[in-house]
């Protein structure tokens, strides 16, 4: 793909040089296809109405409040999605890169988790939960030390099958069980700090 996007480029910059008409006609075709490929993808975002991309996580969400998980909602995937798949973490953590949230075959139909997922194995619009770094399964908000903001990063992946794992599985185990079935992922980051 990169390379297809600098041939691309090369080919246009040189379109104001005198050269071979044959050399702007092989790569003109390959071009628009590319250009129109990128535009009909279909766009994959995770967006919270419970904070903004790059915001302040509000209290409630943390361990100073009520420490439910915020609302999350996403744009369609790309086809052949089964299933999703969700990690959050904070790699500002002392130490190692905490995680905070673990969910998993997430239904591939579904567009959104409502806000105050339940603690537990499954989540009652679909999917099963893993464990954090808290020791709990299910979500654990952020509780950083006093000091500057920390960034939590909620990761969505859209997969082409459903993980065989059993509810409960840590990150490194959906990580492990996820690879050769993402087909697209985004990120939604956050900030918050006491």
């Amino acid at each position: 793909m990169p390379h297809s996007r600098f041939s691309c480029r090369r080919a246009r910059a040189a379109s104001g040089i005198l050269i071979p008409a044959l050399f702007l006609l092989a790569f003109a075709a390959p071009c628009e296809a590319f250009a129109q490929g990128q535009h009909n993808r279909p766009q994959f975002h995770l967006i919270s109405s419970s904070f903004s991309a790059g915001g302040f996580i509000p209290s409630r969400y943390t361990c100073s409040g009520e420490n439910i998980s915020p609302m999350l909602r996403w744009t369609a995937a790309l086809p052949g999605t089964v299933a999703f798949a969700l990690i959050v973490t904070d790699p500002d953590a002392p130490g190692h890169t905490w995680v905070h949230w673990v969910a998993y075959n997430l239904p591939g139909g579904e567009r959104d988790l409502p806000a105050a997922i339940a603690k537990g194995n499954q989540i009652q619009t679909g999917g099963v939960q893993g464990m954090n770094d808290f020791h709990d399964v299910g979500y654990g908000g952020p509780c950083p030390p006093p000091g500057k903001p920390h960034r939590y990063f909620f990761t969505l992946y859209a997969l082409n099958a459903r993980l065989p794992l059993r509810p409960g599985a840590t990150r490194s185990q959906v990580e492990q069980a996820m690879k050769g079935h993402i087909l697209a992922q985004t990120t939604l980051m956050g900030l918050y700090g006491r």
